[in-house]
């Protein structure tokens, strides 16, 4: 190995880290990134916590790093001073008044927040939770901290955040550890399947593959009131319509529709929209959502719900939806059959191929309205559970087990913040390596609610530890 003079990549390196250096410590406070890092890794000096306002603080467990919106870490446990620990989130700012310039104090998601974490806690604290200032807490000088920060280390995972499950999933053989997966997976389909068979009894199976559909379009956002707008549609369905009437009754039952389209740009298609929603407006309502329950703060603009409703508008106006799923699943051969992307997957539409919302710049090039990542989706919660279930309550063994085959074999879906932490918390890796099918990451998503859900970060009380130790899940060995 060469010396670290003669290396000139390492010299490069050195000169970049020194040019970093540099710029940090002539600003005002270290980035807030920094500060993210230095908690999640507890580089401080632990057993000398104090709150601002003088109670000492144990952190039991830092909590797990939330790169979405919302509090930075959650499920944290703390200990402020001779009380019992608390579980909670934990929200990290430069300055206490950033609470308020950030609007957190009128945000729900902040609502759990049990520590704010700061830099410098010179200023009145204006948050409801205890406050924790970190500039006189490094277990290091800051320059060695930032250096630190530079290197591989500090994107690690900390092995002190495994779960208590970690170390005996680690002894079981791939075969074990595959199969483990495999009835978790399994117990998540029949559960999903269950649950639409619940809805099916009310309002008959085509009813129920919708609302569960629409639900599934909503993401965690927009779930409620997407499954609202599908709890609709007998009543909206009792009109015919081509696909922009159908766009023009989904937007405007939901709320949607802008009622300025004096803009340019998209004003033709909107005032093409309102021509069909004008005349049925007074019929519906008294069924129009409000704003409120919609969520657009986080969403990808490929995922926004009005976009999510331009696509259920073509498999509406096509009339033999379910019939299409019908074909697609009992075609003799499956691999020559139209696959499920191209059954979901709608014709290029004039304005949401070239749009990603009512009030966006026409695209460079189009983009279809579903992916591969979602109609995978679709396939291993919905269509799949959908059929399995209707196979189980018609008797026909054959078609119960092409489903369940189906699910069993479907590849890997894509990757997500939950999963990730799943595998480095129970798997103890970031990578995906050894998830290479859906029902793979579904049956570690069904042991996260299973166990992971009902205890916390410090797996207090948690039973599957245990289970797998003594293959209690009837894994032979």
């Amino acid at each position: 190995m060469s010396s670290p003079g003669s290396n000139f990549y390492a010299q490069w390196r050195s000169q970049n880290q020194a040019r970093l250096l540099l710029a940090e410590s002539q600003a005002a406070y270290p980035p807030e990134r920094l500060l993210q890092s230095i908690w999640l890794h507890q580089r401080l000096r632990r057993d000398q916590l104090q709150t601002a306002d003088g109670q000492p603080l144990r952190v039991l467990h830092p909590g797990f790093w939330n790169h979405e919106a919302g509090p930075d870490f959650h499920g944290a446990v703390l200990q402020f001073g001779s009380q019992p620990a608390v579980s909670g989130d934990v929200e990290i700012d430069l300055l206490p008044r950033n609470w308020q310039a950030h609007r957190h104090h009128g945000n729900p998601a902040f609502a759990g927040v049990i520590l704010h974490v700061v830099w410098d806690a010179a200023q009145p604290a204006s948050s409801h939770a205890p406050v924790l200032a970190l500039e006189k807490l490094l277990d290091t000088p800051l320059a060695e901290i930032q250096e630190w920060a530079a290197t591989p280390a500090s994107q690690k995972w900390p092995t002190t955040l495994q779960g208590a499950c970690s170390a005996p999933l680690a002894e079981l053989p791939p075969a074990q550890t595959a199969e483990l997966l495999r009835q978790a997976a399994l117990i998540r389909f029949e559960r999903k399947a269950r649950e639409i068979e619940a809805r099916a009894r009310q309002a008959g199976w085509e009813q129920a593959l919708w609302e569960s559909l629409f639900r599934a379009l909503g993401y965690k956002q927009n779930t409620w009131p997407l499954q609202r707008i599908a709890e609709l549609l007998p009543r909206l369905q009792s009109l015919p319509g081509s696909v922009v009437a159908w766009q023009a009754r989904l937007l405007g039952v939901a709320g949607l529709l802008p009622s300025d389209i004096s803009r340019a740009g998209s004003d033709q298609y909107l005032r093409g929209l309102w021509d069909h929603w004008w005349r049925e407006r007074e019929d519906f309502g008294d069924v129009i959502l409000p704003r409120a329950p919609w969520r657009f703060h986080g969403l990808r603009p490929a995922n926004q719900p009005q976009r999510r409703l331009a696509l259920a508008a073509h498999w509406l106006a096509w009339r033999d939806f379910p019939a299409r799923l019908e074909h697609w699943f009992t075609a003799e051969k499956p691999e020559a059959s139209p696959s499920l992307l191209a059954c979901l997957q709608a014709p290029e539409d004039e304005f949401w191929s070239w749009h990603w919302g009512l009030r966006t710049p026409r695209l460079a090039r189009p983009q279809p309205l579903l992916g591969d990542a979602r109609a995978t989706d679709l396939a291993v919660n919905v269509i799949l559970p959908w059929f399995w279930i209707r196979a189980r309550a018609g008797r026909n063994e054959a078609m119960r087990q092409t489903a369940q085959a189906r699910y069993l074999a479907w590849p890997a879906a894509q990757d997500n913040a939950l999963l990730r932490l799943a595998r480095r918390r129970l798997l103890g890796r970031g990578s995906s390596a050894g998830i290479q099918s859906a029902a793979a990451q579904q049956g570690l998503l069904q042991i996260v609610r299973d166990f992971c859900d009902h205890s916390n970060a410090l797996c207090a009380d948690c039973s599957f530890p245990a289970l797998v130790r003594g293959c209690g899940l009837g894994i032979q060995t």
